[in-house]
């Protein structure tokens, strides 16, 4: 039986789709199977998009290739006709829609209806009835302010005053009352940020009434969350679909851009410059080609607010020579037409309602992070009576990667900064508070592409890799460190400006604790520089990489796969001794298989006979591991086969850090699990160098480059910490005499 929650709400725009997000997240992070049920679907005509956004966010931990647990069909109950025709029917067939989805899941997030269709005083008392059938206790999320409707993203809505929110609050607790739905928390979102705890205090004290505390809701949680601008902004996209309009000059991807404000520049341009706004939309009558410029222009210029678009109204055609100049000024600000009039433009705009959909990573980010920051997850889940699962998915361990780089708070370098994908895991990153992030670039190059990209990295770093200070003193290090070379001050000079180099020796003189590139350059090119500079760690022979495998009930350790081709008997067990502590980073017990193609005492050849030897090796210098070798892979992963293979050993069947001959065997090995059982792999991590320095496949998603900084996070952590743990156990004197 699924422990399930209803997100519910009083009135329609109250935000609970942001509610929904991150209690779905929370969910995510500690329990295997998660289902999502919208019993009343929003719309007839066009797809759920509040549905859409949950359901991505869950295939979002989902390996490439996984087949979804759970399609859009499947997650929903009736539509709004149903209900008006015959509420009762509605609910019965709401009951055996959402049985079957409860069949399938561990937990389900149910999501009320949006007041779209019928929005009468009755529908929380439907959403009540839905809830006591389907035995879910409810989330009430209560609006923060007045009036949320058209036009709220212009601040045309005001916060409600505590008197206003006590009333609501009553007049919702009777109607669950009446409807015998059990309340689990309230939440009022979009409140006055400078209000918060008196909100929470007009709240609880309608909660702790005696009136309520005689129904068992005295002592139920309550929390506000803030209003933030940016989740109640329309994006681009959705201001074109408003007017009808279409896209006739620059970059599509921009149009997931928010716009947090309208001009309607229907002036001179002398007049229309100093009222542009940071991050507005501009409707420009389509037959003022002199203002169209102008706006280009300002928004060129550094001097001028950064705009989110234009739309040029009224269906005039530009003139050639307009085209002609604006091809020549290559604008990548998206320009919308439509045929619509001034007015009715303008009307539709600022009519047009934001949403948490899909495909806006900033109010995504924005969401979690306002969530995380202001309702105590761990709380929900106790009220939920919902335990943490004793496999780890994949999501699981990503969250647990994200939740250990926050705890520990490092500072990471990022070279490539012309990227769309770093700069988005970078908005990510820093929005989740993850860890501090230098970007490395032009500052204006950089920060404009964000802003047009609708990204928020105003907490990052952005540092040139020709700053005039920064690139002579990586130069007489970079110099000093290669005289043995015969490498000049000149020479490094030139050296240090490409990227991998300059962010390494960010790394190298501690203005940085770890780098993670490799997006838009070859892994030679991105750790070449750290082998130069950085090294190896005391007592390790070889840089090695292994990569975490995130299987769909625990996560395994495979090395080495990305750069020692024909490792010696001594590589090996270098490899094996530092894949077990990368292990012991992130939470796993090493247990290290030493892999061959035989098992035990069965096999001879060079090949076994260097496993053999590696196996003696890593015993020898460290008795504390447990492993064995030469094993094969169905004696290392398979208990029933170990049980015949390999009886007795601590290892066999049980393995969690596999170590193979050679990396035509790793690289492959990896690739076919990854494809085959729809495993993330997570890497190539190196380990061995005295600094953390990190690759990404060319390939990466941003999902990739967001871990991959958090491991680097952790890595650095652990590498100052053992640091400082052998420094406490060192002799009294010691470093002086050193």
């Amino acid at each position: 039986m699924a422990r399930s929650i209803y997100i519910t709400s009083a009135e329609g725009n109250t935000g609970k789709s942001t509610i929904a997000l991150g209690v779905l997240d929370t969910l995510t992070h500690s329990v295997q199977r998660v289902g999502v049920f919208r019993p009343v679907a929003r719309s007839t005509s066009e797809p759920d998009y509040v549905l859409e956004l949950l359901l991505r966010h869950l295939q979002a931990g989902e390996p490439a290739g996984a087949a979804s647990p759970q399609n859009y069909e499947q997650s929903i109950g009736v539509t709004y006709d149903a209900v008006n025709s015959d509420p009762d029917a509605a609910l019965a067939r709401i009951v055996q829609r959402y049985k079957a989805v409860e069949a399938l899941c561990d937990t389900v997030v149910i999501i009320g209806s949006d007041y779209t269709d019928v929005g009468s005083p009755t529908e929380l008392a439907f959403n009540a009835r839905i809830a006591a059938n389907l035995g879910a206790p409810v989330l009430l999320v209560l609006g923060g302010r007045v009036g949320q409707g058209q036009g709220e993203w212009l601040g045309q809505s005001d916060p409600r005053t505590t008197s206003d929110i006590r009333q609501q609050t009553d007049v919702a607790l009777a109607e669950l009352r009446d409807e015998h739905a059990s309340v689990l928390a309230i939440v009022v979102n979009r409140a006055d940020a400078s209000q918060l705890d008196e909100v929470v205090a007009a709240v609880r004290a309608v909660v702790d009434a005696p009136s309520n505390r005689a129904e068992s809701t005295a002592g139920i949680p309550v929390w506000a969350v803030p209003e933030d601008a940016y989740l109640v902004a329309p994006s681009m996209k959705s201001i074109m679909d408003a007017v009808d309009g279409v896209l006739i000059k620059g970059d599509p991807e921009l149009l997931a851009r928010e716009a947090l404000g309208v001009v309607v520049a229907a002036m001179s341009m002398v007049n229309v410059l100093p009222r542009l706004i940071e991050g507005s939309v501009v409707v420009v009558p389509g037959d003022r080609e002199d203002v169209l410029l102008a706006v280009l222009m300002a928004n060129s210029a550094a001097t001028f607010p950064s705009i989110a678009g234009i739309v040029l109204n009224g269906g005039f055609e530009l003139p050639e020579q307009i085209q002609r100049l604006m091809e020549g000024l290559t604008p990548s600000l998206p320009i919308i037409s439509t045929k619509l009039g001034s007015y009715e433009t303008a009307l539709r705009v600022t009519h047009t309602r934001g949403r948490l959909a899909a495909d806006s990573q900033r109010k995504h980010d924005t969401a979690l992070a306002l969530f995380e920051k202001h309702i105590d997850a761990s709380a929900l889940l106790e009220r939920l009576e919902v335990s943490r699962a004793d496999v780890v998915t994949p999501l699981m361990f990503e969250y647990a990667l994200l939740e250990r780089a926050r705890s520990k708070r490092r500072h990471i370098v990022l070279p490539e900064g012309d990227d769309d994908r770093v700069l988005r895991a970078a908005a990510t990153l820093l929005a989740r508070d993850v860890a501090d992030l230098t970007i490395l670039g032009e500052e204006i190059e950089v920060r404009s592409r964000a802003i047009g990209l609708g990204l928020d990295i105003s907490k990052a770093h952005i540092l040139s890799p020709f700053d005039d200070v920064l690139r002579l003193r990586f130069a007489e290090e970079y110099a000093r460190l290669r005289a043995h070379k015969g490498v000049t001050i000149d020479q490094a000079r030139d050296t240090v400006t490409d990227l991998s180099f300059f962010g390494t020796m960010m790394v190298q003189l501690g203005i940085a604790d770890g780098m993670v590139s490799g997006a838009t350059h070859t892994t030679a090119h991105t750790i070449r520089p750290s082998f130069q500079i950085i090294k190896t760690r005391p007592g390790v022979g070889v840089v090695s990489s292994v990569f975490l495998m995130a299987l769909a009930d625990r996560v395994l350790v495979y090395g080495d796969c990305a750069i020692i081709p024909d490792p010696t008997a001594e590589e090996l067990a270098d490899i094996a001794i530092s894949a077990s502590e990368t292990a012991e980073q992130f939470g796993i017990e090493p247990r290290i298989a030493m892999l061959s193609y035989s098992t035990g005492e069965s096999g001879e050849g060079a090949d076994v006979d260097k496993v053999r030897a590696a196996t003696a090796l890593v015993r020898k210098r460290r008795p504390d591991l447990l492993v064995e070798g030469p094993i094969q892979y169905d004696a290392a992963a398979d208990a029933a086969v170990a049980a015949t293979k390999m009886p007795g050993s601590q290892v066999a069947g049980r393995a969690t850090v596999f170590i193979f001959p050679d990396l035509n065997t790793g690289n492959n090995t990896y690739k076919a699990v990854q494809r085959s059982a729809n495993a993330v792999a997570i890497g190539p991590i190196l380990q061995g160098l005295r600094k953390p320095i990190n690759d990404l496949s060319r390939g990466a998603l941003v999902q990739d480059i967001v871990n991959t900084v958090a491991i680097t996070a952790i890595q650095a952590a652990s590498l100052d910490e053992a640091a400082e743990a052998a420094a406490a156990a060192a002799p009294i004197g010691a470093g002086a005499r050193s």
